[in-house]
């Protein structure tokens, strides 16, 4: 009998969530408050969309690219995803990780990839946007001819841009963000619980709908071995 549990991968956002380059930090003020003897408590919070686990839209980078509208909601559900547990050769995932796919039976089953390359045990620290893993253009490339059906590449990393090479990330957004076959990049994943023994059932990306918008905080639920 299959064991399983559901899981968060995604982060809860506070003004202490880490953002890359360390700017744009989301805010929170109260416009009514309860203990100053007002009926209700309500707030305001000012943020950009790119914080925390949120998901990149073509749009973000292309002026014709797709935003959330353009997607239905069976997009956004996947039972077939192929999770690969790394510790990355260098800044830039290139190479380690093709030479991982490239041993992958039924790649065509598989409609998203998750990478865990560990660097979320670090998030409360300053290497976790100064020196965050990146990946390499290529990588896009070699899913769309290898792995036809993936919709998403989801990882623990602040950005598929290393902060430390951002010239290559913007080459890299505009890859996997191609609106002729885009592959949407699912960042900031909190992929803590899982190990290399993990196995991942299902996922659903409930991105916060927003009308024509780059980026989207998302709320991830996931499925898992126990």
């Amino acid at each position: 009998m299959k064991q399983s549990k559901l899981a968060y991968f995604s982060y809860i956002l506070d003004e202490n969530t880490p953002t890359y380059g360390n700017r744009s930090k989301l805010t929170s003020e109260k416009k009514s408050n309860i203990s100053n003897g007002d009926i209700a408590n309500d707030s305001t919070i000012n943020t950009t969309v790119h914080i925390g686990t949120h998901i990149d839209m073509p749009y973000h980078f292309f002026e014709d690219g797709q935003t959330i509208e353009d997607f239905d909601i069976d997009y956004f559900r996947f039972e077939n995803i192929l999770f690969v547990d790394m510790l990355p050769d260098e800044t830039i995932v290139k190479d380690d990780l093709i030479s991982r796919l490239k041993k992958v039976d039924k790649k065509n089953s598989y409609d998203m990839l998750i990478v865990k390359t560990g660097i979320c045990h670090r998030r409360d620290q300053d290497e976790f946007w100064k020196n965050n893993y990146g990946f390499d253009p290529s990588i896009a490339e070699y899913l769309r001819i290898e792995f036809s059906n993936i919709r998403v590449i989801g990882f623990d990393s602040i950005s598929v841009s290393s902060f430390a090479n951002r010239m290559l990330g913007r080459e890299s957004h505009k890859a996997f963000l191609n609106p002729i076959k885009p592959i949407l990049l699912l960042e900031d994943m909190d992929l803590t619980q899982l190990t290399k023994l993990s196995k991942i059932y299902r996922l659903d990306i409930a991105a916060l709908r927003v009308a024509k918008c780059d980026g989207l905080p998302c709320t991830i639920l996931a499925e898992i071995k126990i």
